[in-house]
């Protein structure tokens, strides 16, 4: 083999070459092993190197090897963060809540609390970006035979990773919701519950597809390395279950914000045939106190319209989400009941 291909951990021609001390990658080879020839060799074998890469300095930086232990055991934590992100990102849906003064509100501790979730989720695809500068690639045009060389110098892996995989890393690492909720809707004039379920809904979905898109090539991945999601029958049924289960929460947290859409579009709709002072913001909960809101809450006679049953206003699909009183039930009641509502349709 001309020895400026590539050389295997402790094989006869290794002599002028010294592997980068960092670099993380299979165990070494017992002396029992090493035969001439290649007759005989181990299943396991250190993957291949450019030769032109043991100039740089190893010490300087840790390169990981994208098939030893450590990038495997990595994967399967980011899939697991991916997960946790898939299922929390819906939840923000859930945040409004109709009262009983006919106005909406929305929960501050709720919205603390998924944002410290979501913060944490999107700390570890931060943790990912910085995982991918420091991991070798296998050189395209050494892929016709064997495993493949790996390229491990830190100014090629951090190129081609600018090049490719960057931008859409940081796109959904981006805190899209924690951005909106505490920066930019608090600022914004007007009824704050029609900017919140506008913006949110929309920045909200755009992310969550393109998380969505990264987790299936991740998931294929630890599969090839190691088995891990589909080495068996029940395996492979949980982990279907799972994302069925999945599409069923979105599916009901998205249900629930647009059944509080029709509620307000009743409401808006009243508000529209009054003949005396009527505004659109006295469906927020801010205006309580405010004197024209409470005389147009008794002259309208708008939670008698606004019933499903009263033929007044069509909910079509939603009308189940106010005959039942979701919309104002407690955060646990209407994510079990969105969630059996969307099971129930997806059969």
């Amino acid at each position: 083999m001309n020895s400026k291909i590539s050389r295997f951990r402790k094989d006869v021609e290794v002599g002028k070459f010294t592997l980068p001390r960092k670099l993380i990658t299979t165990p070494a080879l017992n002396k029992s092993d090493k035969v001439s020839g290649c007759k005989n060799l181990p299943r396991k074998v250190l993957s291949r190197v450019f030769s032109e890469d043991y100039e740089y300095d190893a010490a300087d930086s840790m390169i990981l090897d994208p098939r030893g232990p450590l990038i495997q055991t990595w994967n399967e934590i980011f899939f697991a963060a991916c997960l946790t992100s898939l299922f929390i990102d819906p939840l923000f849906f859930l945040l409004p809540q109709v009262k009983e003064d006919i106005c909406i509100h929305v929960s501050i501790p709720l919205e603390a609390a998924f944002t410290v979730i979501r913060s944490l989720a999107d700390l570890v695809y931060i943790i990912h970006i910085s995982v991918r500068f420091r991991m070798a690639y296998v050189a395209p045009s050494s892929r016709v035979f064997g495993r493949g060389e790996l390229v491990v110098n830190p100014s090629k892996i951090a190129s081609r990773y600018l090049h490719r995989d960057f931008w859409l890393d940081i796109l959904v690492a981006l805190p899209v919701p924690q951005l909106l909720i505490w920066g930019v809707i608090p600022s914004l004039s007007g009824p704050s519950m029609a900017h919140t379920r506008t913006v949110i809904r929309i920045s909200i979905i755009i992310q969550y597809l393109l998380r969505l898109y990264l987790i299936f090539p991740l998931s294929s991945q630890i599969n090839k390395a190691t088995g891990l999601v589909l080495e068996t029958a029940w395996a492979g049924a949980a982990y279907n279950l799972v994302l069925y289960m999945l599409a069923s929460h979105v599916l009901g947290c998205l249900w629930y914000l647009l059944a509080i859409e029709r509620q307000e579009d009743c409401w808006r709709k009243v508000c529209g045939l009054e003949q005396g002072e009527c505004y659109y913001s006295f469906i927020d909960c801010s205006l309580l106190d405010d004197p024209g809101r409470s005389s147009w809450l008794t002259l309208s006679n708008v939670s008698n319209l606004c019933d499903p049953s009263s033929g007044f206003f069509e909910f079509g699909i939603f009308s189940d989400a106010l005959s039942f009183r979701v919309t104002s039930s407690s955060f646990f009641k209407k994510f079990f009941y969105c969630l059996w509502w969307a099971l129930r349709n997806l059969k």
